[in-house]
């Protein structure tokens, strides 16, 4: 077994859990919509014969959960990542090859002498 299929594996559980919490969470923000301007089912809507209250309510969900998920996992991941990297950075990195056989090839020609 790789390890890679198990680090799927282990995605796949947490992002089926997270999307109940999301759920739940879009949920509590459709109903204080509700609270504020009445009920946040938007089903009933209707422009002239079409009926596009099912999609406004789909919508205001997509925004939510897109909203949940990007400053609550997008954006701090973003951050941690830009952190970690500037940290790497900062660190003095490892000579190169280039650099050792130059260094090695110096060394050789000064025995000689």
């Amino acid at each position: 077994m790789r390890g890679n299929l198990i680090d799927l594996a282990v995605a796949f559980i947490l992002g089926a859990a997270f999307g109940a919490v999301v759920s739940t969470f879009t949920q509590i923000i459709m109903d204080l919509i509700g609270l504020v301007g009445g009920n946040p089912n938007f089903d009933t809507v209707t422009i002239g014969e079409v009926n596009v209250g099912r999609f406004l309510t789909a919508l205001v969900s997509f925004l939510i959960v897109s909203a949940v998920l990007y400053f609550g996992i997008v954006r701090p991941y973003q951050l941690v990542k830009n952190k970690l990297s500037k940290e790497a950075a900062a660190q003095p990195s490892a000579p190169t090859t280039d650099e050792l056989l130059t260094e090695i090839r110096d060394l050789l020609a000064a025995q000689k002498r």
